[in-house]
């Protein structure tokens, strides 16, 4: 049969990096129309009724042991890291973003080695390092064609990806045995009481909000990120990260860039061939990594 569990993941990877890598123009539309706050809390809210849809019956199934870890989880894996990108497109486009977030496999083996004591092989650090290597070209050269963009913002993606090679650990680590939707449940559970007071702070329900001129259009994006980018995608990368390797699912942000780069060109962002370069190195990097013996 064609999709074995081989097959599958990369299946997975696929499509998750599609999903993920349209993410960040859809946060840059979004943005139109909200402030960070607002459309971090939104996409949270909006994601929780999506995964409670589909999954809320599964949280019986959840052994009390497993709560700490999907709370942890919740909050380093979501929560944060939305208003953090939020805040950093306000200032670098979304393609930047987007590359600067392919740092998570690098973080995911640090912190798998350092803290989770989950090991990796010498081919997968080669892989890591060969994709970080093509990340830095776009960096460097990112910042030659946006020389007027605030690179401080960028330091909210490094943070964030920080977060996410903690969370594919935690995943990996403490929650291998309870299902892929049951996680995005437990997950959501904890934050979107947060996320909800939140907006309720940001006069997101003021009269000035319903009637700016973009509100439609950047409440369909934050919809569209919500559902497709945050609930489905997140049930996807739980799946990935349990039947893969910690560094194959964080891989996915290695060929994010690439799409996430297409819709910025698309939207009038800039690219280069030392951008294109830096692309095949990436993927290289993604081939090193998982290559079996």
């Amino acid at each position: 049969m064609f999709l074995n569990s081989g097959n599958k993941k990369w299946v997975y990877l696929i499509i998750l990096s599609f999903i993920w890598g349209s993410s960040f123009i859809l946060i840059k539309k979004s943005l139109i129309g909200f402030t960070p706050l607002q459309l971090g809390a939104l996409r949270i809210v909006i994601s929780g009724f999506f995964v409670f849809l589909f999954g809320f019956n599964t949280l019986k199934e959840v052994p009390k042991t497993k709560w700490k870890w999907l709370i942890i989880s919740g909050f380093i894996g979501t929560f944060f890291p939305v208003f953090l990108f939020a805040y950093a497109e306000t200032e670098i486009d979304s393609a930047v973003a987007s590359i600067l977030n392919s740092l998570v496999p690098l973080n995911t083996i640090l912190l798998g080695f350092a803290i989770f004591k989950i090991a990796s092989t010498r081919r997968q650090i080669l892989g890591v390092i060969i994709g970080f290597v093509g990340t830095a070209f776009l960096i460097i050269d990112g910042a030659q064609l946006n020389p007027h963009q605030n690179y401080l913002y960028a330091g909210l993606v490094l943070i964030s990806g920080v977060m996410y090679g903690a969370n594919v650990n935690i995943i990996k680590r403490y929650l291998q045995d309870v299902k892929a939707i049951t996680i995005a449940v437990g997950n959501f559970v904890a934050i979107i009481i947060p996320a909800v007071i939140v907006l309720l702070f940001t006069n997101f329900f003021s009269k000035e909000t319903f009637q700016g001129q973009d509100f439609i259009m950047s409440l369909v994006y934050v919809v569209i990120l919500s559902a497709f980018g945050t609930a489905l995608a997140k049930v996807m990368f739980n799946k990935l990260v349990q039947m893969a390797t910690p560094v194959f699912a964080s891989s996915v942000t290695y060929v994010m860039p690439i799409v996430a780069v297409f819709w910025g060109l698309l939207d009038g962002e800039g690219f280069s061939v030392l951008q294109g370069f830096a692309t095949l190195l990436i993927l290289l990097g993604v081939y090193f990594a998982n290559k079996q013996k």
